[in-house]
This record gives C-alpha cells, sequence and structure tokens, in this order.
C-alpha cells in the first residue's frame, strides 16, 4: 500500500508541474506585451494563481476530491508566525537600513500612519494575500505534501524551492520582475533567497498542517517588502542593493531562516522517512 501511495503522489507531482507550467506559459507571453500598468497587474494575478488552478485539476484527475490542501487553520501559534514573523524580520532588515543610511521617510510615514491610510493599507494587504494564495495552494498545498510522501525534507524543501525558483524565472529574464541595475545582480540575489524561503515555507506547511500559514507569510512578505517598508525608504542606489526582494539582505535572512528550519526537521513527524502520511489538517 505504501508503494501504491507513493506512485500516485509521484503521478501528482508530474501531473501538477506539467500544468502549473503550462498554464504559466500563457502569462509568460502575454505580461512583456502588456501595454498598461493594470493590464500587467491583471496578467500577473492570473499567473499567480495557475499553480491553484494545476493543483485542484491535478487532485480531481487523480482522487477525484479536493482534500489534503491543509485548508484547515491548525495550531493557532503558527498563523501567528506566519503573520509577524515577515513584518518583524522586514522591519529589521529596512530598519538596520533606516539606522545605517538615514534613509527614513518620515514624509511618507505621516501618510502611511494616519487614519486616512487605513483602507489603502487593508486593500493592498488583502490583495497581496489574494495573489499569494494562488500560488500557496499550488507550491505549497499540493507539491510539498505530495513530495513528502516520499522523500525526506531536506530533498523536498530545496526540490520545491527550485521548482519555484525556477517558476518566476520567465519573469526575471523576459519580463519587469527585477530589481534596479544590471539583471545578473538580480539573479544572484533572488536565486538564494526564493529557494530559502521555499525551505522556510515547507517547513511550515509541514509543520503546521495548514497552507494559510504559507499564504500569510507569503502574503505579507509581498506587501511589507515588496511595498509598504520601500514606501518609508529614501531610495537610493545603495538601499536598492540591499534591501527588497532583490537585495542581498533577503539572501542573509533566508539563508539564516533555511538553516534553522533544516536543523528543526527532525521536529517533523515522519518527514525525515517520506513515508505515510504527515501533519496534515484537511
Amino acid at each position: 500500500m505504501a508503494r501504491v501511495g507513493e506512485a500516485l503522489a509521484r503521478k501528482e507531482v508530474i501531473l501538477f508541474l506539467v500544468l502549473a507550467f503550462g498554464f504559466s506559459a500563457v502569462f509568460y507571453f502575454l505580461i512583456p506585451g502588456a501595454q498598461t500598468k493594470s493590464d500587467a497587474l491583471l496578467l500577473t494575478v492570473s499567473l499567480m494563481w495557475c499553480p491553484a488552478l494545476a493543483a485542484v485539476i491535478t487532485r480531481l484527475y487523480c482522487q477525484k476530491n479536493l482534500q489534503g490542501f491543509g485548508i484547515g487553520l491548525g495550531d493557532r501559534k503558527w498563523q501567528l508566525a506566519g503573520i509577524f514573523a515577515p513584518i518583524a524580520i522586514g522591519l529589521v532588515m529596512f530598519g538596520a537600513v533606516w539606522l545605517a543610511f538615514g534613509a527614513f521617510n518620515w514624509q511618507a510615514a505621516m501618510q502611511a500612519f494616519s487614519f486616512s491610510f487605513l483602507p489603502t493599507f487593508a486593500f493592498m494587504l488583502a490583495f497581496n494575500l489574494f495573489a499569494a494564495m494562488g500560488e500557496e495552494f499550488g507550491w505549497r498545498g499540493l507539491l510539498v505534501p505530495e513530495l513528502s510522501k516520499f522523500m525526506g525534507f531536506t530533498r523536498l524543501a530545496l526540490l520545491s524551492g527550485a521548482i519555484w525558483m525556477a517558476w518566476h524565472l520567465p519573469l526575471i529574464i523576459f519580463g519587469t520582475y527585477h530589481g534596479e541595475g544590471a539583471l545578473w545582480y538580480s539573479l544572484a540575489m533572488f536565486i538564494p533567497s526564493v529557494i530559502g524561503s521555499g525551505v522556510v515555507l515547507a517547513w511550515l506547511r509541514l509543520k503546521s498542517g495548514s497552507v494559510w500559514t504559507a499564504v500569510f507569510f507569503h502574503g505579507i512578505w509581498n506587501y511589507f517588502i515588496q511595498q509598504f517598508y520601500p514606501m518609508l525608504t529614501v531610495q537610493t542606489p545603495a538601499t536598492e542593493m540591499i534591501t527588497g526582494e532583490f537585495g542581498w539582505a533577503s539572501v542573509v535572512v533566508y539563508a539564516a531562516l533555511a538553516l534553522v528550519a533544516w536543523h528543526c526537521r527532525g521536529m517533523l513527524p515522519g518527514a525525515d522517512s517520506g513515508k505515510g502520511k504527515k501533519n496534515e489538517k484537511k
């Protein structure tokens, strides 16, 4: 029975990846040709929901149900970790830059912390969570749990992180999803950062048994690191080389967090053996 379960898991992984990259290829082609920012945003969000669509089709085809995504909230402490960890990590990253370079934008801060900004804050946060949900229901909702059925944590975390990284590459190389300066620098910073974040998100998914932990972490990270904290920063070539998704601070942070997750892999019941059902909450 174990071999049958592993064979089905392998089948789901292969079908999911074929569908996810196949659906995404349409948007890889369309996004660089978008005429307006709103068109580019709509296409990008559609791209981010391709993994979720692929996961749903895969599950229905292979299991004739939609179980196993981990849609229960699970232990509340892991949801709180998914919410507050990216905020705290981003504050340390940007706070160091504000102190070192005197780069805090006081004028923008007065607006950001005013009552009039609350509707914008709530909308942008919800929007980023919605977009992240599309990715996470695929990468951490299906891919990570299925990989955990036939490989240990180290391999599944690195492999799922590498696949997630590869999925982003067409947007960086052929689109506008990259940092300031040379493309090689964006790639050099982005590749280890995303693989490291993939390790962290895989650990959170398996430990919590809930896909929402990864959704919260991913969506809140995207908003605070890409939008909110940069708004509070006086951007210069120096600060842009350090902060954001394409800055070296993200590489340092995710390398450290990935090592912590790897060190704590023994906290994942059965993860290292790659056998049986993991800490799954449907």
